[in-house]
């Protein structure tokens, strides 16, 4: 059974939240405050945590910027104000995994709940060396190799291989890829995301303009298959 921490405020939320998950079959435990919610965040173990940002004592940002520093990994996704956009793109560079907007429905969190879970649960570590096809990364020392050839590429291409073999067979959105290889300190258009990878392909698909490893899913993103 997950158990799920929902850190909210607003004491009507927090009993339609804690109502909706138990009925779901989830365990849950809640949080008034932020200090309330870190303490039982470390404390305990919990498959996800539910996180306002706008909550007393400690805000969302601040909870989940602790745990984070704190190596806690457990997913987190955060209730943000509508129109609060700078709490969205703070939230996704200090870790938190996705976000919801209010108003929302039950059915659109529990749908961001169940998709977080899962690619928690199938997330796969990357090993310092990584081999597909003929292709070899070294991501300790930087190097690739396509057959007996090195292939030079850049530490941005090394950390979007990075995150395609970490999330391998999903489909990545290129605001996905905008969000946790890129950040939002620079602001860069989704085109740069298609640039690059037609770019990677040069490097290491035989056929780059038939792809097998990083292949384009029509109207989502891409997936990396290897």
């Amino acid at each position: 059974m997950p158990r799920i921490l929902v850190v909210e405020d607003d004491k009507a939320m927090a009993v339609a939240l804690s109502d909706g998950f138990q009925y779901e079959g989830h365990s849950v435990s809640l949080a008034r405050d932020g200090a309330e919610g870190l303490k039982l965040a470390s404390e305990d173990k919990f498959d996800m945590i539910i996180l306002d940002v706008m909550l007393p004592k400690m805000s969302g940002l601040d909870v989940c910027k602790q745990l984070r520093s704190a190596g806690n990994r457990v997913p987190i996704i955060m209730l943000t104000a509508r129109g609060q956009e700078i709490d969205k793109v703070l939230g996704l560079k200090i870790g938190a995994d996705d976000y919801v907007t209010k108003p929302f429905s039950f059915m659109e969190l529990t749908a961001r709940v169940e998709a977080v879970l899962r690619r928690a649960s199938d997330h796969n570590e990357v090993a310092d060396v990584f081999r597909f096809g003929d292709v070899t990364l070294d991501f300790k020392r930087s190097l690739a190799m396509k057959g007996e050839i090195a292939v030079e590429l850049s530490p941005r291409e090394f950390r979007l291989m990075k995150y395609f073999i970490e999330h391998r067979t999903e489909v990545l959105t290129r605001d996905q890829l905008l969000n946790h290889v890129w950040g939002y300190d620079s602001f860069p258009l989704t085109r740069t995301v298609d640039t690059h990878i037609a770019k990677l392909r040069q490097k290491i698909e035989d056929s780059p303009a038939d792809p097998r490893y990083i292949v384009t899913v029509h109207r989502a993103g891409y997936k990396f298959v290897g």
